[in-house]
């Protein structure tokens, strides 16, 4: 399901930001409007849930609410860098790139996982995530070589990794004080950077280029803008519940491994013909994420079986 609706995601977020069918240079305004839709879906459910009780079931919770506000904001802020980053990064890379401009996700992962949770990596781990670095710098350098390379496509892509990683991360210390609802942590997120992004929309400027958009009043230009918006809740919810229902390790490996196909079809797609070490970069990340995945469900197995041997042994 996450790879499905992250594809689709991926895909209609390419149309809406760079497409010439839609031709508006305002990133952040298609990425708020996204965050407003799903502000009203779950608005609208959870007032529907009061109304009928018995049919329709949302968690209650307010999004006004001082001490929700304070419990949520921060990893609203999050929330909000992490999807405006990467719609960033999406708006100066090719969907085919994009997989390796985002590559460095389990890297920031190890990092920030040791640097907050004071959880230590194996060498095994460390090596992988150096296989991954390598990776990722020789996408970047044939992508400079097939003269694509986009310097602020790839920065925004590097922070779009630093900041999926600190999400998941905080997603996780999270959820216990929203009683484990994902619905209600989509809601809170969503509504909250509704209200982040117009300060960010100010300062780059984007409602003056939104004002003399010439297709403001064209049918198509909203009916694509809500679509966008509908995978954009969608994308959050069952990110979220990966998250709930497995870990921040396992949705970022989930992640690298969606966006190998995700490449395939992307160069498909656009008709794209790529050289041997390009696409060399590509399975170099993946064999590193691959290989940091199986080494650490061993790390895991590991120490599960040494705390069950102690408390036998107890």
């Amino acid at each position: 399901m996450f790879s499905i609706v992250s594809i689709l995601t991926v895909f209609v977020n390419k149309a809406l930001l760079s497409s010439d069918d839609i031709d508006l240079d305002a990133p952040l305004f298609v990425t708020w409007f996204q965050c407003v839709v799903s502000a009203v879906i779950c608005t609208t459910l959870s007032k529907l849930a009061q109304w009928y009780p018995e049919q329709i079931k949302f968690p209650k919770g307010h999004p006004y609410c001082k001490d929700v506000i304070k419990k949520v904001l921060p990893l609203s802020v999050l929330f909000t860098f992490m999807i405006a980053s990467n719609n960033l990064c999406l708006k100066y890379v090719g969907v085919a790139f994009y997989y390796v401009g985002r590559s460095l996700t389990t890297v920031f992962n190890v990092i920030l996982s040791y640097s907050i949770l004071g959880q230590k990596t194996s060498f095994g781990c460390i090596a992988c995530c150096g296989i991954i670095i390598g990776g990722f710098w020789l996408g970047v350098d044939q992508e400079n070589v097939a003269g694509s390379l986009s310097i602020m496509g790839t920065v925004f892509g590097i922070l779009g990794s630093l900041s999926l990683s600190l999400y998941s991360i905080y997603t996780k210390r999270v959820l216990p004080l929203v009683n484990q609802e994902i619905w209600l942590l989509s809601y809170y997120n969503n509504v909250y950077s509704v209200f982040l992004f117009i300060p960010l929309m100010l300062v780059s400027g984007e409602f003056s280029v939104v004002f003399k958009y010439n297709k403001l009043s064209e049918p198509f230009f909203w009916g694509a803008m809500i679509l966008g918006g509908l995978c954009g809740f969608a994308i959050g919810f069952v990110t979220a519940l990966q998250i709930k229902v497995t870990s921040p390790l396992t949705h970022n490996i989930s992640g690298t491994a969606k966006a190998c196909a995700q490449t395939v079809m992307a160069t498909y797609w656009f008709n794209e013909h790529k050289p041997w070490l390009w696409w060399t970069s590509n399975f170099i990340v993946l064999g590193g994420s691959a290989g940091y995945a199986r080494l650490k469900q061993l790390d895991m197995e590991t120490n599960h079986e040494h705390r069950r041997y102690t408390q036998l042994k107890v």
